[in-house]
């Protein structure tokens, strides 16, 4: 496999029951193996992908001094502005060559939530910025729902099992901008080789290369999807909850050749979080004599807080 396998959500999404298997179980397959897929006709429309692209861009040229006063401290990064090199993957001390700004759920009047999200931070200088970026975080979420219906049938659950977790979830947008690169890095990347942390991501903007996925065998394989594709892989969260049956790849985001570091990079990834009182604890459809159950029993909250803590998002 020298590429991440295609799905098409069309199939999952018609009437045609055959239809509708082929697609989980080739959604099922890919994430057993590699992790990763390429979806075409999901929720986000051409238009909107270019406006978001448009604000994002706008927001990231903004003068520092600007920026900097939506970088607000003691959230741990959950909203608004992370400057520079600032996140670090996983066991690593070199930040990362990336700046980033996070979205995040603006939950139903009725969700009956045990948490309060934060609010999001809203950008004086750019009108439609806010609006835009919420606008895309619900066709993403909508997007996210329908392949997380098609991995719950595949795992023998019933199909919605997922919906009252992920809807209203403690879910992130991240327009991330990966400026030129002026130096020689001393070790660091534009992102260090890690797992996710969520259920699934969503990532826009992959096509721009420089994203690379590990095979079983270790080898690095070029994640390039098709222009209207999204990239959509599985997080740690749900690796664990399948006990290992859905596979949380290691994942980077690569220099480019030197000639190219001229050239800004641009990505948008979704990452998909439950609410924080959902058990992460290993299903039983997933555990067998030939794989005992692998995990602890936790919260998406508490294993959250772990990972930001491992990460540099949020102090000890």
């Amino acid at each position: 496999m020298n590429n991440i396998p295609s799905v098409d959500l069309a199939d999952f999404l018609s009437e045609d029951a055959a239809r509708k298997q082929k697609f989980v179980d080739e959604i099922g397959k890919a994430y057993e193996e590699i992790g990763f897929v390429a979806l075409k006709n999901h929720f986000l429309s051409d238009n909107l992908v270019d406006e978001l692209y448009k604000e994002v861009k706008a927001f990231f040229a903004l003068p520092l001094e600007n920026k900097q006063k939506y970088e607000i401290e003691g959230l741990g990064g959950q909203r608004g502005y992370i400057s520079f090199g600032k996140e670090h993957a996983k066991g690593k001390k070199e930040g990362d060559l990336k700046e980033f700004w996070h979205f995040g759920q603006e939950p139903d009047a009725d969700a009956n939530l045990i948490e309060e999200y934060p609010p999001n931070v809203l950008v004086e200088e750019l009108k439609d910025f806010n609006l835009t970026g919420m606008e895309a975080y619900k066709m993403l979420e909508k997007t996210g729902i329908y392949v997380l219906r098609a991995l719950a049938i595949y795992i023998g659950l019933d199909e919605h099992y997922f919906d009252h977790w992920a809807s209203n979830g403690n879910s992130i947008l991240r327009p991330i901008h990966y400026p030129p690169i002026t130096e020689e890095p001393k070790g660091a990347v534009r992102a260090g080789a890690h797992g996710d942390i969520n259920l699934i991501t969503l990532l826009m903007g992959a096509s721009t290369g420089g994203l690379q996925v590990q095979r079983k065998d270790g080898e690095w394989i070029d994640a390039i999807p098709q222009e209207d594709e999204l990239v959509i892989n599985v997080g740690d969260m749900l690796e664990r909850h399948t006990n290992n049956k859905l596979r949380s790849t290691i994942h980077r985001v690569v220099n480019p050749p030197k000639e190219q570091w001229s050239k800004p990079r641009y990505s948008i990834p979704f990452f998909m979080h439950p609410r924080s009182d959902m058990k992460l604890n290993c299903l039983d459809e997933c555990i067998t004599n030939d794989n005992p159950k692998q995990y602890d029993d936790i919260t998406a909250g508490e294993f959250l807080h772990q990972r930001l803590v491992e990460i540099g998002l949020i102090k000890k």
